[in-house]
Order: structure tokens, then C-alpha cells, then sequence
């Protein structure tokens, strides 16, 4: 079974992608990171129903069928599991890229969820040529020992045209980090899974301390849908130039009481002090106009 001896997380704006180095250089990301990257939705098993995807199957040659088909089983850095983790060469989201690109090229893509996702992967092939250019000149150079750990991933997140602003995240990992601890759950910054409490908890210290009125019309314009769970994120219907600074704003508040409570109780005493119940601030034009 091979290890992995380095791991972290590629950030895409909103997308969280696990992604891992094994022991013989071998780069790896999770395959529910690979789908959700295209704007696919599911687990990680959903990447090895591509390549029978009746739309993209024609467009899928034989040796990338095969890779898609037998994920990569490997140990945690650290694990002590037995269960291994799955996970693809990271090359694979490249390639499968170009397979729903050449699918669209061919004017095969017909279903508006078809399309997102040749929209998703143009974007992020310009992205990642656009980065691969970066790093080719600081290995040439010698840069990449000195450049911030970082850096390169928030250069691709500049370089993510405007189709995806809506991904740009607006919970740091440290609002999270801090709430995980109030309520004593185990936080790992490599997991993106939740509890489902924590969207309740979302909407209560953030979502309903916004404007009268914002909450009620987000979820309007972001239903439930008969699965069980919104389309998108609240935060990808407010205006760029005042409803998310003004959520940023909020967010940044509410983590540091979070911060300087020591547990949950007094917590909620320090929040209902900053934020008291009847508090209304004034009406704004929190809302985008709808696309739909």
C-alpha cells in the first residue's frame, strides 16, 4: 500500500480539493474535489460514472478510461487507518478537462448542467496554464524555495476569470476553526465535511443579523430542492459591492467573540450583548438581480 508523505488543500475559490504527494512522487487529489472542480455534484465514486456518461463516453479515450476506473488506494500521511483513501493522479482533472472541452467543441453538450460544466473546465484549464507558467519560471529560477507556501494558490485564484467569482470563499477557515472548538467538535482543515447542524448555526449568527428581509429573500431565490440541499450559497446572491463586504464584515466579528470565548455558554452571552434580538440595521440593497 503506498503513503502519502505530503498533503493539503488546492483551494478554487469555494472548492476544497484534498490533495496529496505519495511516497514515490506521485500526485494525488480526492475524487469528490475532481467533480465538484467541474461543478459535478456527488461523492467521489461519481468520477468513475464519467466515462459512462452517454454525452462525454464517445469523447474518452481508452487509457484515461482505465485511470478513472482504478483509483489510486493509498495511506494517509500519518494515517493509522486500515481503510486506505482513494484518489486520482491530479493530472486526471487536466484531462478530463479536455474531454468535456472537446465534447462542447463538437457541439455535443445539450443540458444546461452539460454546459456548466465545459464552463467550469475552460476556466480552470486557462487558470492552471496560466499558474504552470509561474512555476516553471520559479523552478527555473530558483524562486519556488523562497516563495510563500501559499503563493501559488492564490495566484490561481486571481487568475479565475469573473464566470466563477461566486466561488470565492466568504467563511474563512477560521470561523470554522473557531466554532468547531465552541462546540467541541473535532475540526480538521483537510476535511470538508460538516456537521449538518452547522448550517443552522450558520444562518443564526450570520445570515439572520443581515438587513430585515435578506434571509427570507435569499431563500427564495435558493430553494431547497427536493434532495435536500440548495443549488448554491447564499452568499453567491448578495452584491459584490455591499451585501458580501457588509457578510465579511459580520463574519469577522462574530469569529472574534468566538475567539475570545471559552466555551459555547459564554459565547452566546457575548453574541446576544454585540447582536441583541431586535437588532435591525438598516435596509440595503443586499440583493443581486436574478439570473434565472
Amino acid at each position: 500500500m503506498k503513503k502519502a508523505i505530503h498533503q493539503g488543500i488546492l483551494s478554487i475559490g469555494d472548492i476544497q480539493i484534498p490533495c496529496f504527494v505519495l511516497e514515490d512522487g506521485t500526485r494525488v487529489i480526492s475524487g469528490r474535489g475532481m467533480t465538484k472542480a467541474i461543478g459535478m455534484k456527488g461523492r467521489g465514486q461519481g468520477v468513475q460514472r464519467i466515462p459512462s456518461h452517454k454525452t462525454i463516453k464517445p469523447f474518452i479515450n481508452n487509457e484515461l478510461e482505465v485511470a478513472i476506473k482504478n483509483p489510486i488506494n493509498f495511506l494517509g500521511v500519518g494515517s493509522r487507518r486500515k481503510n486506505p483513501t482513494a484518489g486520482y493522479e491530479a493530472t486526471i482533472l487536466h484531462d478530463l478537462c479536455q474531454v468535456v472541452l472537446k465534447a462542447r467543441d463538437e457541439d455535443a453538450l445539450k443540458t444546461e448542467q452539460e454546459k456548466r460544466y465545459a464552463q467550469y473546465c475552460d476556466i480552470l484549464i486557462r487558470a492552471f496554464a496560466k499558474v504552470g507558467i509561474v512555476a516553471l519560471v520559479d523552478e527555473a529560477t530558483g524562486y519556488q524555495y523562497i516563495r510563500d507556501r501559499d503563493e501559488l494558490n492564490r495566484i490561481l485564484e486571481v487568475y479565475i476569470a469573473e464566470e466563477l467569482l461566486p466561488w470565492t470563499k466568504r467563511f474563512p477557515d477560521e470561523f470554522y476553526k473557531q466554532l468547531f472548538k465552541l462546540r467541541n467538535w473535532q475540526y480538521s482543515p483537510l476535511s470538508i465535511k460538516r456537521p449538518q447542524y452547522v448550517g443552522k448555526l450558520t444562518n443564526q449568527l450570520i445570515y439572520e443579523k443581515l438587513p430585515p428581509g435578506v434571509l427570507d429573500e435569499l431563500r427564495k431565490k435558493n430553494p431547497v430542492t427536493p434532495k435536500g440541499f440548495r443549488k448554491h450559497r447564499h452568499h453567491q446572491f448578495l452584491t459584490e459591492d455591499i451585501g458580501n463586504p457588509h457578510l465579511e464584515r459580520h463574519i469577522a466579528s462574530v469569529t472574534t467573540l468566538m475567539r475570545a470565548a471559552p466555551n459555547w455558554r459564554n459565547f452566546e452571552r457575548l453574541f446576544q450583548r454585540a447582536f441583541p434580538s431586535g437588532h435591525e440595521q438598516l435596509e440595503m440593497p443586499f440583493m443581486e438581480e436574478s439570473k434565472n
